[in-house]
């Protein structure tokens, strides 16, 4: 396969499983392993952020009224409890690498957190069949949904939206808010993570793919990311995340049966 083939091919898998709950980085890990190509941490970082820059755009009239109608009560409670959960994710991640808790990316745990979280989903569903949801994010889910970010963080494969929207879904909340919750909250996580690689990444020099490369990448996931979000938004408002977990658990065992650490 050609490099700039594997670029695009690269990019679109990031767009389409960035804020999909189906890992990423499972996704990411099994594509390089076909194609015998691994890209460097900075090429993944920069596109990751482009995905995060095109979900920002779908949400671009919601994050408007955020910061132009923040005086409003309700405006006002729901972005502090954004911020709440982002400082929570912040000061948890930063603890847990002082104490070394973060796992290695390596094949079998991402396999594992992958198929897990799937089966998670299919019990989950068959819970919550016949009960009631809200639209209201309480203190409570924007807490909960901020210490799942960490347990994405220490559980790669596990996703960060499907971890996220699990919890949100166990608390009660209704699937378009647990998204819509989820995705605001993970453009600064995502960012600030992404900023923070890729200055350390930049700092020590770290080899990477040429920046033309890089930007396509980036454009490539930005474009595909938009298109998939706004077509989950349409999905969850008349189907549940069963189909989801199906695929993980497919997924975690096709990782496992392929691939060998």
């Amino acid at each position: 396969m050609s490099e700039w083939l594997a670029v695009i091919l690269l990019g679109v898998i990031e767009g389409v499983t960035e804020f999909l709950p189906v890992s990423s980085t499972g996704h990411l890990l099994l594509t390089e392993h076909l194609i015998q190509r691994q890209f460097s941490e900075v090429f993944n970082v920069v596109i990751q952020c482009g995905a995060v820059l095109a979900v920002l755009l779908v949400f671009a009239k919601r994050s408007q009224q955020l910061v132009t109608q923040w005086r409003e009560p309700d405006t006002r409670g729901y972005l502090l409890k954004l911020i709440a959960a982002f400082v929570l994710t912040a000061v948890g991640g930063l603890v847990m690498k002082k104490m070394g808790l973060k796992l290695e990316k390596t094949t079998a745990p991402i396999a594992w957190a992958t198929l897990i979280g799937g089966v998670f989903f299919l019990v989950l569903e068959r819970w919550l069949r016949g009960r009631t949801s809200t639209d209201k994010v309480s203190w409570t889910v924007a807490l909960a949904i901020g210490a799942a970010q960490l347990v994405a963080i220490a559980f790669p494969g596990s996703s960060r939206s499907g971890t996220t929207i699990l919890l949100a879904l166990v608390l009660g909340l209704a699937r378009p808010a647990a998204i819509e919750f989820s995705f605001l909250l993970g453009i600064p996580t995502l960012l600030a993570a992404g900023a923070k690689q890729l200055m350390d990444a930049v700092k020590e020099q770290t080899p990477h793919e040429p920046w033309s490369q890089v930007l396509v990448g980036t454009i490539v996931s930005a474009v595909t990311a938009f298109a998939v979000v706004r077509w989950l938004l349409r999905y969850v408002q008349n189907h549940t995340f069963e189909s989801f977990g199906y695929y993980r658990v497919a997924l975690g065992i096709v990782i496992l049966v392929l691939m060998r650490d």
